[in-house]
């Protein structure tokens, strides 16, 4: 398994050099952080690579039929599911830090694509790429914390009333019901209403493809893993079943595609299919920063920016938190760590490099990943191999994808975002805290009537609902004679009005006024608002013959004074002592630094001279040493290609030749099965056999020829690509050459002009810092004399004041207790007479 991946470098505590933040920001490590394949693909292995070619090719299979379906959630062609499924798995294999997850199309990022884009292509492409831009500006500027302020609540009740919007929204291609609108409640109200309409064909099918989807998934899900000792029978049947279970969404839909296909050839369509598509892959270009409509009209940019409004911000943020939190989960399943702040930009600049292909906007599919992580996969390399699936159904399989009946897509999205109505967590709300559900009902409801407002919603709630935690912090009130109140933590301006009405309250309203400890131990800050508010409460207090006390604070009268006294005394002899010895020892500095600056400024000379001598000869080495070098790797790189376009091309041929021989041997094989079938079943089905079989001939025919196309494009692009890259090289090697040796004889000039420029300077810096310090030394000692009469003639006067001011606080205190000792005293006299009193009458 592949070892947890580096996180970027931490801040360095304490202060540290320019030169030293330099070296860290041009560090290998720092390279790694933002390249995190630098990481693992020094130590990979073989046994590596075999378990990321299965998980990749078996998530490959499983991505395409996901991606088309969800390209129906989006509103969008069928293909452009498969023009946004493969560029993350190539982007994120150089970028991410997980090794289980797959970024490509989902079912939420597809229903708020739907939402803001309206079914048009060109606006889905260019939200990829506002969005792509949007997250990477975010990982770029660390902002990834903003994300914390979602609550998991407002994130449960989004994907819950996603997955029921998303799942209900399937049910009228499983009736085969058309022009059904988009909006949630009009979509209730018109699919029911037009039931009658539906085609028996699209149920029979749909609800066939259900109950095959939730019989293998319940059959994964139950089945156990094998152990060693039992038979290889045993646990290749294991195998066979776990596989089948795991592709089943591949299997479905090629199998309802060749029974539509079947139908529609003997003239009854009876399923509704996805119909004609674009063939071939999508061109590599730039996306469109406006769009024309059919009418002629031109939208600009800053039209669209202001149609998608806040799904500018949705649509990012609910990405991000997508990923993030399957990245999160299954590292902590397989014992690794993640950089939150690097899977922001794998996200962001997948988004952007998408949009070039057009695709829509992309994260981590949850399902997809955790089939991934049950195959084994090692490194983020798996995400290659599914790219490459799916490279190879958008080149020689768009053709097939006319007769994917759309009941079966629909069954395998409803299979899909079933497991996201999660009603367990809402049990959990009740028993953990109940307030959780206000913000879990809000999101869920509001998102029927729209996605954003849900979300909104959601975190607004969940905002007040934190602020007024801080505005209202608890206070704990005990009553002891007098009024005890405990703060549970800090105070800050918004709990200002909240603490003065408690104290208002519970003690200057009473009948008489009490006086009031504020035990605030727990307290840790204080801002200048409560400071302000707690100084009128003093003075209220203070107005009403009560007292405002503060826990914790002793009143030391006789050991502060003494304490004072003898602080003041020492204080002043010690400046005195301090201001004698600073003046001499400024005195025989001055001449120390001078005498030493003398000496180091002739060795700072001579030094420089032999530095400048010694880095001039070691650049000429060390340029020759480069030259050579890069002239050695280029050689290198040439021939590593011309062996690798030449192993390429020998493993495609072999490839294609096996699979043109197997594809006849089962063409065969099918052809004399169906033979032997038709000899039982009736004399029509010889009709059916024969076109079966010679539609399996021509299909043959055609993979055959298109693998040979391939080979040779692929063959033909290596070894353009191999030329091109050694002599661009070449070229590299020979600028880098004349670059460096220029580099080397303005170096050495330059450090001989500033070997003299330095060495007059510090002849002149030597002197006036001879005559600065003779100066500075008298300034010094005339003022530290006057410093010091001052501050001990200061001092002595603060010593008399706070000692006469302690007295009187002392005596203050002393009367008031002595008040409120006579008042208890005479309380519980009259406490005791009464009780006496009763007590007799009783």
């Amino acid at each position: 398994m592949m070892e947890p991946l580096l996180d970027r470098p931490g801040p360095q505590i304490g202060r540290s050099s320019l030169g030293e933040r330099m070296t860290s920001c041009c560090s290998y490590r720092t390279l790694q952080a933002w390249l995190p394949i630098l990481t693992w693909l020094p130590k990979y292995r073989l046994s590596w690579l075999q378990m990321d070619l299965i998980a990749g090719l078996t998530v490959g299979l499983t991505t395409v039929p996901q991606a088309l379906a969800y390209a129906e959630v989006a509103g969008l062609p069928v293909q452009y599911g498969l023009y946004s499924a493969f560029m993350g798995g190539f982007i994120y294999t150089f970028l991410g830090t997980s090794k289980d997850v797959t970024l490509g199309p989902t079912a939420i990022m597809s229903l708020l694509c739907a939402s803001y884009v309206g079914g048009d292509p060109v606006r889905a492409v260019l939200l990829s790429l506002i969005c792509g831009t949007i997250q990477t500006a975010m990982a770029l500027l660390r902002l990834g914390f903003l994300l914390d302020f979602i609550s998991f609540p407002v994130i449960k009740g989004f994907t819950c009333a996603a997955a029921v919007t998303i799942g209900f929204g399937q049910v009228k291609n499983v009736l085969g019901l058309k022009d059904i609108p988009h909006e949630f409640f009009l979509q209730v109200y018109y699919t029911f209403y037009r039931i009658p309409e539906t085609r028996i064909g699209d149920v029979v099918l749909g609800l066939l493809c259900l109950c095959l989807l939730v019989t293998l998934q319940w059959m994964k899900s139950t089945l156990e893993p094998p152990s060693e000792q039992e038979a290889l029978l045993t646990r290749a049947a294991h195998s066979l079943v776990w596989g089948i279970a795991t592709v089943r969404n591949a299997l479905v839909v090629v199998a309802a595609s060749f029974l539509a296909f079947s139908w529609n050839a003997f003239g009854s369509p009876v399923f509704t299919i996805t119909g004609k598509t674009s063939q071939g892959l999508p061109p590599f270009r730039a996306p469109p920063l406006f769009e024309t409509t059919p009418n002629g009209t031109s939208i600009s940019f800053g039209e669209i920016i202001e149609d998608f409004g806040g799904g500018l911000a949705v649509i990012p943020f609910m990405g991000v938190l997508e990923s993030i939190a399957i990245a999160k989960a299954f590292a902590s399943q397989n014992d690794y760590r993640i950089n939150a702040n690097q899977e922001l930009f794998a996200i962001g600049l997948t988004n952007i490099m998408g949009s070039f292909v057009s695709a829509y906007p992309v994260t981590g599919s949850f399902g997809r990943t955790a089939v991934n992580s049950q195959t084994g996969v090692c490194t983020p390399a798996g995400g290659i191999v599914t790219g490459v699936v799916v490279l190879l159904s958008l080149a020689f399989l768009m053709p097939a994808f006319y007769y994917i009946p759309k009941a079966s897509l629909a069954a395998v999205i409803i299979c899909a975002v079933a497991p996201l109505v999660d009603y367990r967590v809402v049990m959990q709300f009740w028993r953990i805290r109940k307030l959780d559900l206000v913000p879990f009902l809000i999101t869920f409801l509001l998102s029927f009537w729209e996605v954003q407002y849900g979300i909104v919603g959601g975190v607004v709630v969940s905002g007040l609902m934190l602020l007024y935690n801080v505005a209202r912090p608890s206070i704990k009130v005990c009553d002891h004679g007098v009024l005890v109140m405990e703060l549970d933590s800090g105070l800050s301006f918004p709990s200002t009005e909240y603490l003065n009405t408690v104290l208002y309250t519970q003690a200057l309203q009473a009948s008489p006024p009490r006086s009031v400890v504020l035990d605030c131990h727990h307290v840790n800050t204080v801002d200048y608002t409560v400071v302000n508010e707690l100084r009128d409460l003093l003075r209220q207090f203070k107005l009403r013959g009560v007292a405002l006390i503060f826990s914790g604070l002793q009143v030391l009268t006789d050991w502060v004074c003494s304490g004072l006294q003898v602080r003041t005394d020492w204080v002043c002899s010690g400046l005195q002592v301090r201001t004698d010895w600073v003046c001499s020892g400024l005195q025989v500095r001055t001449d120390w630094v001078c005498s030493g600056l003398q000496v180091r400024t002739d060795w700072v000379c001579s030094g420089l001279q032999v530095r400048t001598d010694w880095v001039c000869s070691g650049l000429q080495v060390l340029t020759d040493w480069v030259c050579s070098g890069l002239q050695v790797r280029t050689d290198w790189v040439c021939s590593g290609l011309q062996v690798l376009s030449d192993w390429v091309c020998s493993g495609l041929q072999v490839l294609s030749d096996w699979v043109c021989s197997g594809l006849q041997v089962l063409t065969d094989w099918v052809c004399s099965g169906l033979q032997v079938r038709t000899d039982w079943v009736c004399s029509g089905l010889q009709v059916r056999t024969d076109w079966v079989c010679s539609g399996l001939q021509v299909l043959t025919d055609w993979v055959c020829s298109g693998l040979q196309v391939l080979s040779d494009w692929v063959c033909s692009g290596l070894q353009v690509l191999s030329d091109w890259v050694c002599s661009g090289l070449q070229v590299l090697t020979d600028w880098v050459c004349s670059g460096l040796q220029v580099l080397t004889d303005w170096v050495c000039s330059g450090l001989q002009v500033l070997t003299d420029w330095v060495c007059s300077g510090l002849q002149v810096l030597s002197d006036w810092v001879y005559s600065g310090l003779q100066v500075l030394t008298d300034w010094v000692c005339s003022g530290l004399q006057v410093l010091t009469d001052w501050v001990c003639s200061g001092l002595q006067v603060l010593s008399d004041w706070v000692c006469s001011g302690l007295q009187v606080l002392s005596d203050w205190v002393c009367s008031g207790l002595q008040v409120l000792t006579d008042w208890v005293c005479s309380g519980l006299q009259v406490l005791t007479d009464w009780v006496c009193s009763g007590l007799q009458v009783h």
